[in-house]
């Protein structure tokens, strides 16, 4: 069975969608949506696509459409989110929108696969969070902080307009689902030539001074190979550092400390830009745990 999907607004991270749909084993692209004649259009035009230059409600014979990628902005989404659920099309947000619920593939797409509409957070929280949920499934954490560092070029206008809403949705995930009674999150836009690959470094505080080293070391280790099942330039870059530390709000903590990497596949976009490539990753991941689903018989139920 292969699932048919529309991807609305072919920018460079629409193109690179395109391109890892085009490698998924039970995907395909049905159309692709955009506003103006541009790149993009004419990009997926030379593919042989379907494509639509006049918006989301030029868009009307779905066909076999049964996904759709939304990659424009947190401002046009929520109306593009109802004309596709006006056709039973399930919506795979890539803005910060956020109108359905924080999906990580690896650690909870399970409980939301009767939604239809559903959102993949911030590159920083689909890198860090399933470190902190790693943790947090091992020993209660009380405090998590990540400090997410990406190539200034991998940051488009989008991203540096929105800095404050990356930093608190983030600091949501990293709550909700990573498990954390209290989150933090940074995000650093590194200038330097050539380009750095993504990096990111998360912290985490544990009151349980007698938590289980090993036992952490291996859920960590755990998540990383899930990670790597549709991200496979993610690495944790050194074995978890621990030591313990007293402060100010939380007294004597058992400090874990973690570093990571994620290198893109270089699809469309470069290598180096591992913060995007991880974003589309996870789409195509969650849309392909939705058409086996529906390739077992099993419709969406219930909704928002």
């Amino acid at each position: 069975m292969t699932v048919k999907c529309a991807v609305i607004g072919p920018g460079n991270i629409g193109r690179d969608l395109i391109c890892k749909i085009q490698k998924s084993r039970v995907l395909d692209v049905g159309v692709v949506i955009d506003i103006h004649q541009g790149e993009g259009l004419k990009f997926a035009r030379s593919l042989g696509y379907e494509v639509i230059s006049e918006g989301v409600d030029a868009f009307q014979t779905p066909g076999d459409c049964r996904i759709a990628f939304d990659c424009t902005s947190a401002h046009a989404h929520p109306h593009n989110y109802e004309v596709m659920r006006k056709f039973g099309i399930t919506t795979i947000d890539l803005t910060p929108a956020a109108i359905g619920p924080f999906v990580v593939p690896c650690v909870n797409l399970g409980e939301h696969l009767d939604r239809d509409n559903v959102n993949l957070i911030t590159c920083g929280g689909q890198a860090t969070i399933p470190i902190v949920y790693a943790v947090s499934r091992s020993t209660p954490v009380a405090y998590a902080e990540i400090v997410a560092t990406i190539a200034s070029k991998s940051a488009g206008m989008g991203t540096r307009a929105n800095i404050d809403e990356f930093t608190e949705t983030t600091r949501k995930g990293i709550e909700l689902i990573g498990g954390a009674k209290q989150g933090k999150a940074i995000i650093i836009l590194n200038p330097a030539e050539p380009p750095i690959t993504m990096r990111s470094t998360i912290y985490t505080l544990c009151p349980d001074l007698d938590a289980q080293q090993d036992k952490i070391r291996q859920s960590i280790q755990s998540i990383e190979r899930e990670v790597r099942k549709y991200v496979p330039g993610y690495a944790v870059t050194i074995d978890p550092i621990f030591d313990e530390c007293t402060t100010k709000w939380f007294g004597k903590t058992l400090r874990v400390e973690t570093k990571i990497q994620v290198e893109g596949a270089g699809d469309y976009l470069p290598k180096y830009s591992g913060n995007l490539d991880l974003q589309n990753s996870a789409a195509v991941a969650i849309a392909e745990r939705f058409a086996d689903k529906w390739a077992a018989g099993l419709p969406n139920e219930g909704g928002l």
